[in-house]
Order: C-alpha cells, then structure tokens, then sequence
C-alpha cells in the first residue's frame, strides 16, 4: 500500500459521506487472459478501487454501506494449488485489516448481499465498467445487462469519485514526481538515440525496458515515429531518416499506477531545418504561455483556446493562416493544425477518469463540451482549474496530408487558410512538446525535479 491505512479510512469516509444513502460497490479487476487462462497480461488494478482501498491484489470488490457506515472487503482466498504456483498472500482478512476494513466476505456472498439491498429497494451505485468479465460480473449479480450498464452507473458516485481523485494530496503528487523522473530517463534516452538508420520500434523497446525496470509499466503504448502527424503514431520497423523529425510521446506508471506523459520532437539529422525550427519556435511558445495562463479559478477551456489564439498569429506570420484570429479559432480553423485539445488530467490514470465519462471529469454545469466542432470535440477538459489538479500541457502543430485535402476540396475555413502554401508542408510530419503541470495556490509549476531538455538550444547537436 502507497499510503498508511488512516488515508484509505477517510477517502471511504468522504465517499460515503457524499453518496449519503445506498451500497457503494467498487469492482476491483481480475487477472486478463492473453491467448488462454494462464497465461494473462501483467496485472493492474481498477485505478477507484486502488484509490479506495489501497490493494493490488486481483479478484477483490469493495462495498461501503452509506447507511450502516460498514465496509466490507470481498474475495475468496487462495488454495493450495495457488500457492504452489504463485507462494503465499495475505488472508483476504488481513489485506482489510492492512486497508481498515472491518468485514469481508467472499465472492460468492456477494451477490445474495445485493439481492438483498436491492429487495428492499436500496440504491446499489457503481462506476461504469470498462472490462467485459467486470460487466458479466455485475449482470450476474444486478441482472443489468452490459449494453446498459454505463448507463445505469450511479451519476452521484461518479461525480463524487472525480471531485475526490481530481485533487491530488502531497503524497500522490510525490509519486507522480516519481513517474516523472522514470519518464526523464525514458525521453532523455530516445533523443540519444535519435540518429538516422535506428529504428522506431529499437527506441520503442528500449524505453519500454526503461520503464519496466524503473517502475510498473509504460503508462501508455509508447508513441515513437517519425510521422508526428500522426496522432497515435505507434513504432515501426522504419528506421530513422535524415531531415525528418522524430515524435516520442511515452510516459512511466509507477508500482503504485501513477503516471507520467511528456512528448519530445527532435530533428533526426541534429539540426531542425529552417521551416521546421519556424514551427518549433511557435509550439514551443505555445507550451510556454499555458504555464502563464494556468491557475486555480482559471477555466483550462480559456487556457486552451488562448494558445489556440497565439498559434493563429503565428501561423499568420508564417501565411499559412490569415483573416481575423478572433473569427478564425471561433471557426475551429486552428484545427486543421492541432485537432486535439491542450492537455487532460492525469494521476492515477494517464488519462485520469477518462473511464468514467469526460463530461464528468473535464466538465461542470458551468462549462459543457462543444461535440459539434472539429477539434473542439476532443477537448478532455474545460472547467475550472483548482489547486491540486494535475494537468498536462501539450500544444502542437501537425501537418495532416488527408485533412488539408479534405478542408480544400470543401472550401472549410477557407478565408482563414493559406491551401496552397499548405501543399508544401504535406511531408512536414508533425511537432508537439508536452510536460506534467500541478496547479499551485498562485499559478502552477512543471512537475518532475529534472525538466526533460526541449528548447532549440537544447536539443539540437
């Protein structure tokens, strides 16, 4: 456990609070097959219910009884056969006592304990599911089908969960700095390697083994290409070629399941020619000014769409842009270059809560997601920043041959876009620079105590 029990008793005790009345039933996760039983993929905790009862053990459930104020820890223990194959664990009894649960129960009892809250018409709340043998778990024992479970997700738990997991303490802050310096060694380590003739899925490997040997995992299938513009542009066998630029976005989870995630852009010969150092320069600006923006009561939807305005007079100084900025980001015309929004919250989760429904993670009553416009659609986050959230800052600029197409033959935004000129940049590729920012009392700050090198300066040979 990353923290003493005393902390998992009061993130229950709030939740509870919060939900006021009816079972809180948190589903851990199971062990994932590969290709066949035994054989399963490294294991890894359902993030809400490692939040609330601190335990990395598979085949768990937790349940909170808002009204009696009783919890229970449930799983069955392991037999003989288990151990012979895998050693002794803790009793399920004492991984609750290790958590300051006081009841537990096994896995089979569950289902007759919700039969029973539910026939006297108690409110049994869940989070939304994710993993196909959680949803069969949970028809088995609710008689919910999974078509119709994320639906049938308690809306109360979910809001509660975000606003509890969204402020990050000191300790969970710590061990995301702990991810960040697994993430240093991973990106400093690509950017020496980034040379004509080394491949894409070479870095890929070595940064994972980084990874792997520093913490739990990647926290995420490393982006690792020389085609930038590609937004989840995964390692190939290519290897590296002279006058290209390089894109690693990859990020480290701790033991714990903290995260990292930063992305680097680096000149594959060792000097950004002169249109790409043009476009560096306006992405690394951008980047720069989000840390001047970001603050607590600060809406990230404003953060956002500021950038979103500096990168159109840049681009306007460039000509690939032109006509008004205020008109031109209020079409979505900036998108054509950066159809993403700035950044996400992350914590436990790369994307933290993205499981959970982005209308409740990056959104309020206050600010509501715009789904209609392209590149609007794909903002994680709009509401208001508060003191405790982790963000990550990822502004960049992408030359995407498909879109500029697409955009052309309609006439999109063509007031506002310079199509011709955009013709030469099709075999551009793309740059993006991203770094972990914690909001502070007064602005914010980067997060990891050795800042991954990103400056022209910097980078190039």
């Amino acid at each position: 456990m990353l923290f003493d029990k005393q902390t998992y008793i009061e993130r229950r005790r709030l939740l509870r609070e919060r939900i006021g009345s009816g079972i809180i039933l948190l589903m851990g996760n199971n062990d994932s097959p590969a290709n066949y039983p035994s054989n399963v993929y490294r294991f890894r905790q359902d993030s809400s219910f490692l939040y609330f009862f601190g335990l990395h053990r598979e085949g768990l459930a937790g349940v909170i009884d808002a009204d009696s104020n009783q919890e229970y820890l449930v799983g069955d223990d392991i037999d003989i056969d288990d151990i012979v194959w895998f050693g002794s664990v803790d009793s399920v009894t004492d991984m609750a006592a290790e958590a300051g649960v006081a009841k537990t129960m096994p896995m089979k009892s569950l289902s007759d304990f919700l039969g029973k809250a539910k026939a006297s018409g108690r409110r049994i709340h869940f989070l939304p599911p994710y993993r196909h043998d959680t949803m069969i778990q949970l028809m088995d024992m609710l008689g919910i089908h999974p078509s119709q479970q994320r639906e049938a997700a308690s809306v109360e738990l979910i809001k509660a969960v975000v606003d509890q997991r969204a402020v990050k303490s000191q300790g969970e802050v710590e061990e995301i700095e702990r991810a960040c310096a697994i993430g240093y060694e991973m990106h400093t380590t690509a950017m020496k390697m980034c040379r004509e003739g080394v491949t894409e899925q070479e870095i890929a490997g070595r940064i994972s083994g980084i990874a792997s040997s520093r913490g739990c995992m990647v926290s995420f299938p490393s982006i690792v290409t020389m085609h930038g513009e590609i937004m989840h542009g995964y390692p190939s066998p290519r290897p590296l070629e002279a006058g290209r630029l390089f894109l690693c976005d990859a990020g480290a989870e701790t033991n714990e399941n903290y995260c990292s995630d930063n992305t680097r852009t680096t000149p594959v010969s060792g000097r950004f020619t002169q249109r790409q150092r043009e476009i560096y320069s306006i992405v690394e600006e951008c980047h720069d000014y989000a840390l001047t923006l970001a603050a607590p009561g600060v809406k990230w939807w404003d953060v956002h769409f500021g950038v979103c305005r500096l990168m159109t007079d840049r681009l306007k100084e460039l000509g690939l842009m032109k006509g008004d900025t205020e008109e031109a980001v209020r079409a979505g015309a900036h998108a054509m270059f950066m159809p993403h929004g700035l950044g996400h919250m992350m914590g436990m989760d790369v994307h933290d809560m993205e499981g959970l429904g982005q209308t409740y993670v990056g959104f309020d009553d206050e600010v509501r997601p715009n789904l209609e416009q392209f590149g609007t659609n794909c903002l994680r986050c709009g509401r208001r920043l508060q003191e405790g959230f982790v963000m990550t800052d990822e502004p960049g600029i992408y030359f995407i041959p498909a879109l500029i197409d697409e955009w052309r033959s309609k006439g999109h935004c063509a007031e506002f876009l310079n199509f011709d000129l955009l013709e030469t940049y099709k075999d551009f590729g793309g740059i993006r620079i991203e770094d972990d920012i914690l909001i502070t009392a007064d602005g914010c700050r980067y997060l990891g105590k050795q800042r991954i090198p990103y400056h022209i300066n910097e980078i190039q040979n």
